[in-house]
């Protein structure tokens, strides 16, 4: 049987970040600079300076979940906000091509349905 469960929001803070910050510190920067709340079970991204280093803290239920990776050659991109925006939301193939490296401006993508809002 396929079993999918629904893809968590992802957003990517535009802004580089300390990565000292643990738990309590990105929770802090969710609050105050989102204004959203970090255990809606959103995936929340984080860069360095240097953007050679990216963490992501997620809720999975009944506590935060912590990923860390740092790139010993090269960067990850960082997707350009509009209006100077603190975030900004992604999908999961756009998590998937930063992580592997791929160049976002780049990317064609095939014209898909989507529905009305």
């Amino acid at each position: 049987m396929l079993s999918v469960s629904p893809a968590p929001a992802i957003f990517l803070h535009t802004d580089a970040t300390d990565m000292r910050k643990s738990f309590t510190g990105l929770c802090g920067l969710i609050r105050g600079v989102f204004g959203d709340d970090p255990a809606d079970g959103s995936l929340f991204l984080f860069v360095n300076k240097r953007r050679d280093r990216i963490k992501a803290l997620w809720w999975d239920g009944d506590g935060f979940v912590l990923w860390y990776k740092r790139l010993e050659q090269g960067t990850f991109e960082v997707v350009a906000a509009r209006d100077s925006a603190k975030r900004v939301r992604i999908d999961s193939t756009q998590l998937a091509m930063i992580l592997g490296g791929v160049r976002l401006e780049t990317v064609r993508r095939r014209k898909r349905f989507s529905r009305a809002s």
